[in-house]
């Protein structure tokens, strides 16, 4: 070792270590010495709502009953973030740094809070589950993100202000919060991040102010508020609402004077509109009013923001659409059709999805169908007369398919989705197996094909035939086509 090298010059991993803590301890003291202006009735009540998340998950709560899906999946992976920062601090921050809490001898009485926590200071737990809260919620949604943000960066400032954490516990509670959001996003990615791009895209007119755009909107589907946002953004469309019976005979008007055929309701009101505005050459504009809205949610709009701005910019792509041939007419489905027990499951299924769920309602719907005991339906395929429980055809692949809805990434891919469980012994029991343990393609009695046309005959008379919420009578013979790239809708474009 050299003799003229001063080991005193060179700072060891222990002395920057002291001098940063002593750096967190002159901040706080100049935190608690400064006077916060109308923060002494807010930030401690505010840090005490934040106790075991209970703010969030309040917040979490409100912003799903908004009912929108951006909304509700914004809440769902705010919550699943702070699930895993919660866990994170309590398992391994907590335990691996074991730093006493300041001395509360700077902050004055009126800030303290009556009960001061007793686990040790490093990292913060409100600040790790306010920042993943708000980043998980931004990551979905940047406008509620941006209103959950000032709230979250309140809780974190609170647990200083109040004397319970250093400035370095809360930076880093902070920062592993956002960590567990980014990590969260990775494990299941975000629906910006899975948005397929709109192809293939279409000519339409753009209406910056939506004039020649006439909306149809079913009354019986509580749209008022939509309605009534959707006209703001584009104060120059016009808007006729209507009670269901009145629905194609209004569609009909409203197509001989638009430019755009616009309409709000559910799948059953879409499925209506899209037959007039095929019949009519005219592009379609979709503001989702129903309980599910698969068509609207599929195609990427969920609201009436994503409507306007499509339409102000003339933002389309042209979809596929299913066409079904019977002996007595013929019909259109944008999602599904099924033949068998479905029709009834689907009914059952969505009687109950707004009370309980979509998978919940499924297992209900199933429970139905097993106790009705019911004979499978039997139709001729290829000359072959087989039994069927249930027969779904999907308008597009649907990617998860069970007793819940799927989802489907394009909606022009030339296919329909034929999905079968064969009749058998106890086949209602099988379905609801299939139904507990997860999606339909893990029953035993289950088959799936994806073809562009399929014929079925034998059909029994007075079967029941549904589609897109509607039900009919079949009998005979019916002939499945599909009708690709048959119908140009707005919908807002993304770039890859």
């Amino acid at each position: 070792m050299s003799p003229d090298l001063d080991l005193t010059a060179v700072p060891t991993g222990r002395n920057a270590l002291r001098r940063l803590l002593h750096l967190d301890a002159r901040v706080f003291e100049a935190a608690a010495a400064r006077h916060w202006p109308g923060a002494e009735r807010v930030l401690p009540r505010l840090s005490r709502s934040a106790n075991h998340g209970v703010l969030w998950f309040a917040t979490a709560a409100a912003m799903a009953a908004s009912r929108t899906p951006r909304s509700r999946r914004a809440a769902v992976r705010g919550l699943a973030s702070l699930g895993l920062a919660s866990l994170t601090i309590n398992t391994l921050g907590k335990r691996s740094v074991r730093r006493a809490r300041p001395v509360l001898d700077p902050v004055p009485l009126v800030r303290q809070l009556k009960r001061q926590p007793i686990t040790t200071s490093f990292p913060s737990g409100h600040a790790a589950s306010a920042a993943a809260f708000a980043t998980g919620v931004a990551l979905e949604s940047p406008a509620w993100g941006a209103a959950v943000a000032p709230v979250a960066f309140s809780v974190a400032a609170s647990r200083v202000y109040t004397g319970v954490h250093f400035p370095s516990d809360v930076l880093a509670g902070a920062a592993l919060g956002a960590g567990a959001a980014f990590l969260v996003r990775r494990l299941v990615p975000t629906r910006a991040e899975v948005w397929r791009p709109a192809r293939p895209r279409a000519e339409a007119p753009a209406l910056p102010e939506g004039d020649g755009l006439v909306v149809v909107a079913n009354r019986a589907s509580g749209t008022a508020d939509r309605v009534r946002a959707l006209h703001e953004a584009l104060p120059k469309a016009e808007v006729l609402e209507c009670a269901p019976e009145e629905i194609r005979d209004t569609l009909a008007k409203a197509a001989a004077r638009a430019r755009v055929l616009g309409v709000c309701g559910g799948d059953g009101t879409v499925n209506a509109a899209a037959e007039v505005a095929l019949r009519h050459g005219l592009p379609l504009a979709v503001l989702p009013g129903g309980t599910l809205n698969h068509f609207a949610y599929d195609l990427g709009v969920e609201d009436e923001r994503d409507l306007a701005r499509a339409v102000r910019h003339g933002e389309a792509v042209r979809v596929d659409a299913g066409r079904f041939v019977t002996a007595d007419g013929s019909g259109l489905f944008l999602n599904t059709l099924s033949l068998g027990v479905y029709p009834e499951l689907v009914r059952a299924r969505d009687r109950w999805s707004h009370r309980v769920g979509g998978w919940p309602a499924g297992v209900l719907g199933a429970l139905r169908v097993l106790r009705a005991d019911e004979h499978p339906l039997e139709v001729e395929v290829s000359g072959e007369r087989r039994p069927l429980w249930l027969l779904f055809v999907g308008n597009g692949v649907y990617h998860r398919m069970g007793l819940t809805p799927g989802r489907r990434t394009d909606l022009a891919d030339g296919l329909l989705d034929v999905r079968v469980v064969h009749g058998s012994r106890r086949p209602a029991l099988r379905l609801l197996a299939a139904a507990v343990a997860g999606p339909l393609t893990r029953s035993p009695a289950h088959a799936e094909v994806q073809v562009n046309r399929l014929r079925l005959t034998g059909i029994a008379p007075g079967t029941p035939l549904a589609y897109d919420g509607e039900v009919t009578a079949v009998s005979g013979e019916v002939t499945l086509v599909k009708l690709p790239e048959a119908l140009t809708v707005y919908r807002p474009l993304r770039e890859s």
